[in-house]
């Protein structure tokens, strides 16, 4: 199994929701984070005064997969969320060495 961790814009959420719809995936965890890579960031003026935000908010998008449809998942989240701009964000794969389920007890694949 894999685990696939992206990191988005946060309009994008949507879109990649439907997408991971698209190749079967129905179950995600999603978070609201903040962060910043190459972006750094921007600065704003509030009440006449310059600060700077170091820290731009993302959505993280957490899913784990069987190993057979890793491609699939990754292939849709990347689609999905480019927009061709700075900040788009990154994907991480993991590999997960086992699931369970705590209402049933399944384990492995059957409990994703």
């Amino acid at each position: 199994m894999k685990k696939i961790e992206a990191i988005i814009k946060p309009f994008k959420l949507e879109d990649v929701k439907e997408a991971l719809a698209g190749v079967g995936i129905e179950g995600m965890t999603v978070s609201e984070v903040k962060g910043f890579g190459r972006q750094k960031g921007h600065t704003e003026i509030y009440r006449g005064s310059e600060y700077t935000v170091d820290f731009l908010p993302k959505i993280k998008v957490e899913i784990v997969v069987a190993d057979n449809q890793a491609s699939a998942a990754v292939e849709a989240v990347l689609k999905s969320a480019k927009t061709g701009k700075i900040g788009d964000g990154k994907i991480f794969i993991y590999n997960v060495e086992d699931a369970l389920r705590i209402r049933t007890g399944e384990k492995g694949e059957q409990a994703v």
